[in-house]
């Protein structure tokens, strides 16, 4: 398989929610419709921004239904599907099942509780996985802050190389520079290295990053897009200035609790995914107020994504009944 290297924006996208933390599915077409009118290029679900891992099997194929559903027509909107890693099984399952729905790809990491010994190993579980669906590209997910696996993945690169025919290549969200370019520079630039650090952005165009997944991109994606164009006008004045602004709105994450702060910033843009699940802190009401005073002294409303209540009916094609059963 030859393989494609994606560019611009991917969203993580959050999984909406409902108040009493069930899918809400119905909420997905319009927040493809927002991605799309903000140029975002693709979406990496089921990931950590979109809780997967906090997600059943059934909920996750539920999920996925529904982006297949709505973008089934829109051959340049790459949806990817992240597997989990601890269930070797289960993730063949829903590799099949992202094969029969007609997703992009799909997306494995390392397995966290029984932890891979070796780079081989980890590279052993990578081949099991993506041999299940041969035509569809396979990207590892490189996040040892979570998973606690951190091997050199310019170590993964060379072990999997010639032995995984649909690896495409690997969503990277990790600091190590020296590693990054080492990928990136492997067989001549053979595999497709997807940038995962929001708040590094610039550092890894510097270092010849074309594309890039990230939670921020769902909704500050215009930010974003001004920083890449400055760095390809060799504006580097005004692209570090734009990643100041990505980093200081990043800060408000930590501030406010963390990964479940990306889904206040959504509110703020008119899309509410409601809460993250259980064992995820929540902010609540009263430090939602003080987090609005925060955002907007960051004059977030001049580089957030455009709202959904601002898209013209015309703009969208997609509509559709949600019939999948949660049992």
């Amino acid at each position: 398989m030859k393989t494609t290297h994606l560019s611009g924006l991917i969203a993580a996208p959050f999984t909406p929610m409902n108040a009493d933390g069930t899918l809400n599915l119905t909420a997905i077409p319009a927040y493809y419709q927002m991605l799309k009118t903000n140029g975002v290029t693709g979406a990496f679900i089921c990931g950590s921004t979109g809780e997967g891992v906090s997600m059943t099997q059934v909920e996750k194929k539920a999920v996925a239904e529904a982006w297949a559903i709505c973008t089934r027509h829109d051959d340049d909107f790459k949806v990817m599907l992240f597997l989990g890693g601890t269930s070797l099984t289960d993730c063949k399952e829903l590799a099949l099942f992202a094969q029969k729905i007609g997703l992009y790809a799909i997306s494995f990491t390392a397995p966290f509780y029984f932890k891979p010994a070796s780079v081989e190993m980890l590279a052993s579980a990578c081949r099991e996985v993506a041999a299940v669906v041969p035509e569809m590209p396979f990207y590892y997910y490189h996040i040892p802050v979570l998973t606690g696996v951190d091997f050199a993945m310019y170590g993964l690169l060379k072990a999997i190389d010639g032995n995984v025919p649909n690896f495409a290549g690997i969503k990277y969200t990790h600091e190590d520079f020296m590693d990054y370019q080492s990928c990136m520079s492997f067989q001549n630039e053979k595999y497709d290295m997807l940038w995962g650090r929001d708040e590094n952005m610039l550092s890894a165009l510097a270092l010849g990053a074309k594309g890039a997944v990230g939670s921020t991109f769902n909704y500050a994606a215009p930010l974003y897009h001004q920083l890449i164009q400055s760095f390809e006008d060799n504006d580097l004045v005004k692209a570090r200035a734009l990643q100041m602004t990505s980093i200081e709105m990043i800060r408000l994450l930590g501030k406010y609790g963390g990964i479940s702060t990306g889904k206040a910033y959504m509110k703020l843009i008119g899309h509410d995914c409601g809460t993250f699940r259980a064992p995820v802190r929540n902010m609540t009401s009263a430090q939602f107020e003080v987090f609005k005073q925060d955002v907007e002294s960051l004059n977030f409303s001049l580089f957030c994504s455009k709202s959904i209540q601002h898209i013209h009916e015309a703009n969208s094609n997609v509509s559709f009944t949600l019939d999948f059963n949660l049992q």
